[in-house]
């Protein structure tokens, strides 16, 4: 599934496709594509086609076309302090832009079959903490990954206010999904080959819509058979930040504000500029026709006009190069006012989350 965009050619750029085609329509979506590279979230040896509109397998490993899931974040209308239960959440691609939204005080639990991928996502959340400078721009709800069938999760658990299930349901299936519901919550998932929202307006009142056309492999029905009997699956718990947690989330915070305070009274109200793409040339080829006899015949045409565009396009485009060569990363600059605070160095560490860069 997919294909409704065109290719990119990094990140942002298969963002401003995905906006251009309206699977994108609110900032805080944008924001939380643009944060999160889906190339790391690839295999070496298969991130050249991380930012193509196609699905991605390999092995028990499983990635969605870029549009579904700008389908999914967008049909899920998430705001920060909610709680999220992602049935099916893979790579963990999309609990970790989920929770760039949800903030600290959210709630964001997994369920995954196979452990390898359970482990594979843990590996990859790890890695987006401590390396990735976009983990300091943004107030973080980490997910919390379990193994299991999302079909043997315990009916009795917390109700969440959104939830999407990353696998065909079945129509049999569809009041168990409706059970993890609180209501007013929204739940997103295929089922009977549309990409489907149901909002929860009641007790036992629902709305339903058909979001987008999609082909999803259906949920694994749990083995029953005497010689094997399926574990209940117990999601994860919910606790209380401790008051050292709190107070580290607030103190970043309270910087991040007012470096923005800072750079707004220095250099006015912050505005992301549009992404520069490189030019493509046309180049048009002339022709001049004589007749010779009773014949029509082409002869090549040297364009004086034809020569100079050419000669424009090459410069422009060695104007691009320099440009992108000499672009650097730009500083990070809560962690540059952390590591400037007269406090140990234990607590700078902690207040970094022990990030190394």
């Amino acid at each position: 599934m997919g294909g409704a965009v065109s290719a990119g050619e990094d990140n942002d750029d298969l963002i401003d496709n995905l906006k251009e085609a309206q699977y994108i329509r609110t900032e805080r979506v944008e924001q939380a594509f643009r944060a999160i590279d889906r190339a790391d979230y690839y295999l070496e040896g298969y991130r050249d086609n991380a930012y193509k509109d196609l699905a991605w397998k390999h092995g028990n490993i499983h990635l969605s076309a870029p549009c579904i899931y700008s389908e999914v974040m967008e049909a899920l209308k998430l705001n920060p302090g909610l709680s999220f239960l992602n049935l099916g959440s893979g790579t963990g691609y999309l609990s970790t832009m989920v929770g760039l939204i949800l903030g600290p005080f959210g709630i964001n639990h997994g369920v995954e079959i196979h452990a390898d991928v359970v482990d594979y996502a843990r590996e990859k959340l790890d890695h987006f903490i401590k390396k990735s400078d976009s983990f300091d721009k943004f107030e973080f709800c980490e997910p919390v990954f379990v193994v299991g069938n999302c079909i043997d999760v315990l009916s009795d658990n917390l109700q969440y206010d959104r939830v999407y299930c990353g696998a065909g349901v079945q129509k049999d299936h569809e009041n168990y999904m409706k059970i993890f519901l609180k209501v007013g919550g929204v739940l997103v998932m295929p089922m009977e080959d549309q990409l489907t929202q149901i909002i929860r307006t009641g007790q036992n009142t629902w709305e339903t819509k058909n979001i987008l056309a999609v082909s999803f492999a259906p949920l694994i029905q749990p083995n029953r058979s005497d010689c094997f009997k399926s574990e209940n699956v117990k999601l994860p718990p919910v606790t209380v930040r401790c008051l050292q947690d709190l107070a580290r989330i607030y103190i970043r915070r309270n910087l991040r504000n007012l470096i923005n305070q800072e750079s707004q009274a220095k250099n006015g109200p912050q505005k992301v500029a549009p992404k520069r793409k490189r030019k493509k040339l046309r180049r048009r080829k002339i022709d001049t026709y004589v007749f010779v006899g009773n014949q029509l015949i082409p002869q090549p045409f040297d364009s004086d006009e034809e020569d100079k565009m050419e000669e424009n396009g090459e410069e422009e485009e060695k104007e691009l190069n320099e440009s992108f060569k000499q672009e650097e990363p730009p500083p990070n600059l809560l962690r540059e006012r952390i590591l400037s605070l007269p406090l140990p160095e234990s607590l700078k560490a902690y207040l970094t989350f022990y990030r190394q860069k």
